[in-house]
């Protein structure tokens, strides 16, 4: 996985950790690299996780909704997020399609009969992220610079 948490030394009171960022790896454009678990109890389904699938946490940082966002990795490749579900949001999983642009591809994706669930939005240096609704009903994440 192209992630590259930003780890400091423990800070002493006159530093702040960087915030997270992300460098995008060309030659993933296509895959699912990535997979957001929205769940109505994220450190339950982290222990959960990490007990029973083996799934290395790597990361955790401040959610809007004054959560935590739990980062994790199951292959090189691949991984993803616990967090809490944002209302009228239910419990469930979206996978997020490692796409050169986010804004284009979301532009596409609409453009080909899509329906819009998140605009791109900025969530981290490096990173954005939107959500369309693929014909059929199935969300689908979009995820690139």
């Amino acid at each position: 996985m192209a992630d590259t948490p930003h780890k400091t030394p423990s800070p002493d009171a006159s530093e702040t950790p960087a915030p997270p960022r992300h460098e995008f790896t060309r030659g993933l454009y296509g895959w699912i690299t990535h997979t957001d678990l929205a769940s109505n109890d994220p450190a339950a389904t982290k222990a959960w996780c990490a007990t029973v699938l083996g799934w290395t946490f790597t990361m955790d940082f401040p959610a809007p909704d004054g959560g935590q966002i739990h980062m994790f990795t199951y292959s090189e490749k691949g991984g993803g997020a616990v967090r809490a579900v944002n209302p009228p949001e239910v419990p469930g999983s979206i996978p997020y399609v490692h796409v050169e642009d986010a804004h284009a591809a979301y532009e596409k994706a609409l453009a080909e009969g899509a329906e819009e669930m998140l605009a791109p939005t900025r969530v981290m240096e490096g990173v954005t992220i939107a959500i369309v609704r693929a014909p059929g009903g199935v969300p689908i994440g979009l995820s690139g610079p």
